[in-house]
């Protein structure tokens, strides 16, 4: 159905839950999902670290067409979702600030809601073309994501 809210942007703005959400609520959503990752400013797995900022880079108009790409798919496998908010910010992000917000919003909490939006975020992720570079005490890295464009893609 093309009247649900469905909202997707690359942006520098900071990232506003509350407009958001009330983009996404219908007067018969009683539930919402919501992901948001942030910038940490250490790293305690993998490689352990500090991280001064991050810089975000994307192909805005690739990526928005993936992000409803990634809308497209939640309607799919869960046609109860009303509202889907799917917003990545892009610039220089210190850390403790929110990066990326998934929301999803529905009747009830027992409707799929929370799959759909951690579908949301692990599909962002892997199809979506945002870049990032960590700035750390010891020097810069491009961060490699998972995502390779296909043929068609």
């Amino acid at each position: 159905m093309s009247s649900l809210p469905t909202i997707f942007s690359i942006t520098e703005s900071e990232i506003d839950l509350n407009d958001l959400l009330a983009k996404i609520t219908l007067t018969s959503s009683g539930a919402a999902a919501i992901f948001t990752g942030m910038v940490r400013g250490v790293t305690t797995r993998d490689h352990p670290h500090e991280t001064e900022y991050l810089e975000y880079e994307s192909y805005i108009p690739m990526a928005e067409a993936k992000m409803k790409q990634v809308a497209d798919e939640i309607r799919e496998k869960w046609p109860v979702i009303e509202g889907i908010a799917i917003v990545q910010r892009i610039g220089r992000l210190y850390p403790k600030t929110p990066t990326v917000l998934i929301a999803c919003t529905a009747a009830h909490r027992d409707t799929g809601v929370f799959d759909a939006a951690r579908y949301g975020i692990d599909r962002l992720k892997k199809i979506v073309p945002v870049w990032k570079k960590e700035v750390s005490p010891n020097g810069e890295e491009w961060v490699e994501g998972d995502y390779i464009p296909k043929p068609g893609e």
